[in-house]
């Protein structure tokens, strides 16, 4: 099952991977929603394979998920890898350099059931489709909207 949204930003690339790479705003904002977030690794060194311990309840059950950075390239795109709770999931985020000013956020989540149980969740999840399709893209914008705020203060 995949999702994907794009957003165009009205900041330089640069400060957008900045933001997309704040791995601790990441973390408070999980925090926030009530997950349990452990880190492994250097956060100002991600490139040396950066991994979180993730705990959340998802449909009435604690879900476990091993989430790691697998592919780091400064300015231009991130992949993060997840396995738990009988699924597995890629998320590949990509910048594009529209122009000096304005830049491309491409996002990509790919879930892949690996157990039965994971079968059935994907299921459920393909039932809700639309909604959840509408959600990710809904929170991929405010992400958007939120570096441009964040530049245009600093600017």
């Amino acid at each position: 099952m995949d999702f994907s949204s794009k957003e165009d930003i009205d900041a330089p690339i640069a400060e957008v991977f900045r933001s997309v790479a704040d791995f601790e705003n990441m973390e408070r904002m999980a925090l926030r929603r009530g997950v349990d977030v452990q880190r492994m690794g250097d956060v100002h060194h991600p490139e040396n394979g950066l991994a979180w311990e993730i705990e959340f309840q998802f449909r009435g059950k604690k879900r476990n998920l091993h989430l790691s950075l697998s592919t780091y390239e400064p300015v231009t795109q991130m992949v993060l890898t997840g396995t738990g709770s009988g699924l597995d999931g890629v998320m590949d985020i990509e910048l594009l350099a529209l122009s000096p000013q304005r830049t491309r956020l491409s996002v990509t989540l790919s879930l892949t059931p690996k157990t039965l149980s994971g079968r059935l969740m994907v299921q459920s999840l393909k039932l809700a489709r639309s909604k959840l399709n509408r959600g990710f893209k809904k929170r991929v914008s405010e992400f958007a909207k939120q570096t441009e705020d964040r530049v245009g203060r600093s600017a």
